[in-house]
């Protein structure tokens, strides 16, 4: 399952992930990355309120398939994060997480790696990190 993650702490706001997007649905606010959170399925309010039920989930992304899409602006308006616009032809737009590709290309392009695919990816870097810490610590208790 795709989800995206950001770690504000590591954002330089250099902007190469809002270019890079072909939806233009990433921000960089404050040094804060603010994209779609793809929501639970059954949390999504996007999903609820669509009347033609163009929003569906696909593989841990909530997808809007812009085909269906009537352009009465309800998902936008529910959207408790703000990420879906109308584009110029008034059909709804929104991150996709690059579907078809297997990483986004806004966290292709993140050179800080403020942008990562996965949470399990920073989880495993901080119990990487926790780990190097305690050995440190059993050698200096050892001493």
């Amino acid at each position: 399952m795709k989800e995206l993650v950001s770690r504000p702490e590591l954002c330089d706001e250099c902007g190469k992930c809002e270019r890079i997007c072909p939806k233009n649905a990433i921000r960089v606010v404050s040094g804060v990355p603010l994209f779609c959170l793809h929501c639970a399925e059954d949390r999504a309010p996007c999903m609820t309120v669509c009347p033609e039920e163009a929003i569906e989930e696909v593989d841990g992304a909530i997808i809007i398939h812009e085909e269906d899409c009537i352009g009465c602006g309800l998902c936008r308006d529910f959207c408790p994060v703000g990420a879906i616009q109308l584009n110029e032809y008034g059909i709804a737009t929104k991150c996709d997480l690059c579907e078809g590709e297997e990483v986004p290309l806004c966290v292709s392009v993140c050179p800080t790696e403020a942008l990562k695919i996965s949470s399990e990816d920073i989880l495993a870097e901080k119990r990487d990190r926790v780990a190097k810490e305690l050995e440190r610590v059993k050698m200096i208790m050892k001493y």
